[in-house]
């Protein structure tokens, strides 16, 4: 199928098609995929031996380019492999991308090559002609974009090569948080500068651009504040009851109740508790947070969401009484209980945004075909907006068809891929035309009949607000923001639109540099960050040798039993940490088998694993190799004790001491020389 451009599209492209790197800007709706689809055909035809990746930082992405974009236009022509964490192709990655002539794939996916060392999976930067990077104003600090181009940059430093082109695609760089011209110039060069590459945009065309890509209509649909809240300020009498219980321990003084500034105080709280192993501290902290969340969904949908997450909560911590801390916490809930459903009940005190929500969407969905996406900030925020709109009269009458859309992953409230690719798909095709999302649809999502957006209750940043703005493609269409008068939401959107002039400003201010010094700025930008990256490297070195493993203790998060020690764990594939000690298995509980909807090369899901008790979570149990069950360890779900320091860990990478691989065939040995 023969590929047209519009003019201005010819006119962004023309750096690429002359074999230098560039960062094409155009807004959502641009038609910057078809560009980058026009760039790859070129790119093919002319440099011998040519080899595309296109790179994606979400996972449905995979799928769309290569049905909608890549595989129309080329597919005729050149052998074209999508793959994502469900294709078996990532197994042997190496390999397909030699007997591939383009690739679309996660960044995750190519990282996780780069960094493999077995022949048939590992491939090199330097394998590949052009690089298409997706979204590529994420390359900054340690997303995995940066991560791949950091090699990139250090090898064209080195005077490696010959190194890939690169074209990079956005819709918007952003300031970096910067909110002066001066910090968003430095931002737009630090971009350049992780992407080898100059911003291109149309000079020319501008108007047919406006025209071929109109900007929704935005209004403001404003709510005043809600004058009575009984029921959160009964949540809060709580809170301050829990308060006054830990009196004696806590040290420090709490911002306001219901916001995430007291989110954060809370979680510091529990890191504190446990790191002095007072179990109080901690576990009043944990209790504390949850009554927050409960405040946070209240102001966003529904007392009874409220109540459903701490009921939800509760009922799993009566099986874990340890000591008076736990009968004094469940024992509050248990007294208030009634009293909160009898509250929640009241509808007189019911959310005010959640009536102007309705009035929003009956107003953009009845008596017309529409199609819109409804943004919130949060996960359980998406499950419990769908419950409201399918238990609503009003909006099912106005025939308003609603499922969420989240991010992928194996916790909580997260979607499967495939659950993601069905959702997506349901709303093409119109057997939905209402996702209720996190921010995982700003992004992406080719969804051209779309003509309503709602933003609700979000604090984000210029690209997310542009992103979002730019869902709602069809004519006619509405941004709507549905927000408290003069609250947090009304001003980070005012906010927002500065800060959306000020990267053109600044984008406008670096294209007009002269071409040498913008070069010698993006090569002193390069050879800093790659000493920065040497130096983290050498302190991270040094951090994993700090202590040896015999003298590493894991203790229980929840309940500061001792379990495991450092040198009873091994890693898997550089990613999965288990522990090899039989006695291990006496501490732990199994729970619910886990399903994954992506396989693995060497290894299976299990069961859950929990303290038998305090009932933290541990992680799971997986089977290598289909013969050999071991528990997987999350690090944090311990406290992790060393000569002279105890202290929690989110992620195993910020371990203070060597983890080494799991030998499968010398642990095999190893049982049965004793009998295991």
């Amino acid at each position: 199928m023969e590929i047209s451009l519009r003019p201005y599209q010819e006119e962004v492209v023309q750096t690429a098609l002359m074999g230098e790197n560039s960062i094409i800007w155009l807004p959502t709706g641009g038609g910057k995929t078809r560009a980058a689809v026009y760039v790859a055909k070129k790119h093919l035809e002319r440099q011998p031996e040519a080899k595309v990746a296109v790179l994606v930082n979400k996972v449905h992405l995979v799928d769309q380019h290569y049905q909608k974009e890549f595989l129309p236009y080329l597919g005729g022509t050149v052998k074209i492999v999508p793959i994502s964490g469900d294709s078996k192709e990532k197994d042997f990655f190496g390999l397909v991308v030699r007997d591939s002539d383009l690739v679309i794939c996660t960044a995750q996916i190519l990282e996780n090559a780069l960094m493999n060392t077995e022949e048939d999976k590992h491939v090199e930067v330097t394998d590949f002609t052009l690089l298409i990077i997706d979204e590529c104003h994420h390359t900054h600090k340690s997303n995995v974009y940066n991560k791949i181009m950091a090699r990139y940059v250090e090898k064209k430093l080195q005077g490696v090569g010959p190194l890939p082109q690169v074209l990079g695609l956005t819709a918007s760089p952003g300031t970096g948080g910067a909110k002066t011209l001066e910090g968003a110039v430095a931002h737009v060069l630090k971009i350049c500068a992780n992407l080898d590459s100059a911003i291109v945009f149309t000079k020319h065309y501008k108007p047919m651009l406006t025209e071929a890509v109109p900007r929704p209509v935005k209004k403001y649909d404003i709510v005043e504040e809600q004058v009575l809240d009984p029921f959160g300020l009964h949540l809060k009498m709580m809170m301050r009851m829990i308060h006054e219980f830990m009196s004696s321990e806590l040290k420090v003084v709490l911002r306001e109740m219901g916001t995430q500034d007291y989110e954060a105080d809370v979680v510091d709280l529990e890191k504190r508790g446990v790191q002095k192993e007072n179990r109080l501290l901690a576990q009043c902290a944990r209790h504390l947070r949850k009554y927050n969340d409960a405040l946070l969904i209240k102001d966003a949908v529904r007392m009874v969401d409220a109540l459903h997450l701490l009921e939800d909560f509760y009922s799993t911590q009566r099986n874990n009484t340890l000591d008076g801390t736990d009968i004094f916490l469940s024992a509050l809930f248990e007294e208030n209980q009634v009293e909160l459903e009898q509250l929640a009940a009241d509808m007189r005190y019911e959310n005010p945004k959640l009536a102007q929500l309705q009035r929003t969407l009956v107003e953009q969905f009845q008596d017309r075909e529409s199609r819109g996406i409804l943004f919130t900030k949060t996960r359980e925020g998406t499950r419990c907006l769908c419950d409201w709109v399918h238990d609503n009269p009003e909006l099912q009458s106005a025939n308003i068809q609603a499922a969420i859309l989240t991010g992928a992953g194996t916790g909580a409230n997260h979607m499967t891929q495939n659950g993601q690719k069905e959702t997506i798909q349901k709303f093409r095709k119109g057997g939905l035309n209402l996702l209720i999302s996190t921010s995982v649809a700003e992004e992406g999502l080719d969804i051209p009949e779309c003509n309503v957006v709602v933003r609700y209750g979000l604090l984000t940043n210029e690209i997310a607000q542009q992103q979002a703005t730019g869902r709602a493609r069809a004519k006619d269409s509405v941004y709507s923001v549905v927000a408290l008068k003069d609250g947090r939401e009304m001003r980070r959107e005012m906010t927002n639109e500065y800060l959306e002039d000020l990267t053109g400003r600044a984008i406008a201010q670096v294209h007009r540099m002269d071409p040498s010094e913008f070069r010698k700025k993006v090569l002193d930008l390069q050879t800093e960050s790659v000493t920065e990256r040497t130096l983290a490297r050498m302190q991270h070195t040094q951090r994993r040798q700090r202590y040896s493993p015999t003298q590493v203790e894991f203790a229980c998060r929840g309940c500061f039993t001792t379990v495991a020690r450092g040198d009873h764990m091994r890693v898997v594939n550089s990613s999965q940490h288990v522990n090899i000690n039989p006695d291990f298995r006496k501490h732990y509980e199994k729970g619910n088998q886990v399903y994954l909807d992506r396989s693995f090369e060497d290894w299976e899901p299990g069961h859950t694993i929990s303290c038998i008790e305090c009932g933290q979570d541990w992680g799971m149990e997986i089977k290598i190799r289909k013969v050999l069950v071991l528990p997987c360890v999350k690090i944090k779900g311990f406290l992790v004790k060393a000569p002279g320091s105890k202290r929690t860990v989110e992620q195993w990478k910020d371990v203070e001491f060597p983890v080494d691989e799991f030998d499968f065939v010398q642990f095999v040995s190893d049982m049965n020389l004793s009998g295991v």
